[in-house]
């Protein structure tokens, strides 16, 4: 089948078996290797991506199913050198051992913060609690989405002033 799917802002046409996973199509075609395999039954979210600006496990997505969309990955999400506040504040706040489930978190956290602006703690946990993370213990995680909020707020209100 021809799908035409926009992928960090570049579009793409592409002849694709109907059975291709989304997540085997953004690594093996596209090349997207910061969408991680884990586990293939969208358990533990290390595949996360926005699609369509919501976050979905790419791994219980077909690609066709992403024709005329928009998919964001992790590699999406800096604009040069600049992280993105999400990406900064799981760095600045250690969020990470083996970085494996990282960039699912990161994109989770992004669709979180999107719905919510200002969670607590436990919306965190509740948020993220599709995303699996076998090294942390979590509590960095959680510290690095708060952080996240409160710089998201942020560049909101400053973009605000500038706009007056």
């Amino acid at each position: 089948m021809r799908i035409t799917v926009t992928v960090d802002g570049t579009q793409y046409t592409d002849e694709v078996e109907p059975r291709l996973l989304l997540v085997h199509y953004l690594r093996e075609r596209l090349g997207k290797v910061g969408t991680v395999v884990g586990c293939d039954t969208s358990n533990c979210g290390a595949c996360t991506v926005l699609l369509d600006d919501r976050s979905v496990k790419s791994c219980s997505v077909l690609a066709v199913q992403a024709d005329g969309c928009s998919v964001t990955t992790v590699e999406g999400l800096a604009v040069g050198d600049a992280l993105h506040p999400v990406q900064e504040a799981f760095r600045e706040k250690h969020a990470l051992q083996c970085g494996f489930c990282t960039p699912g978190m990161i994109m989770a956290t992004i669709d979180l913060l999107s719905e919510n602006p200002d969670p607590s703690d436990e919306d965190v946990r509740h948020g993220l609690e599709g995303n699996l993370c076998r090294c942390t213990g979590y509590q960095n995680i959680v510290a690095a989405a708060r952080d996240a909020a409160e710089r998201l707020r942020e560049n909101t209100a400053t973009t605000e002033e500038v706009a007056r």
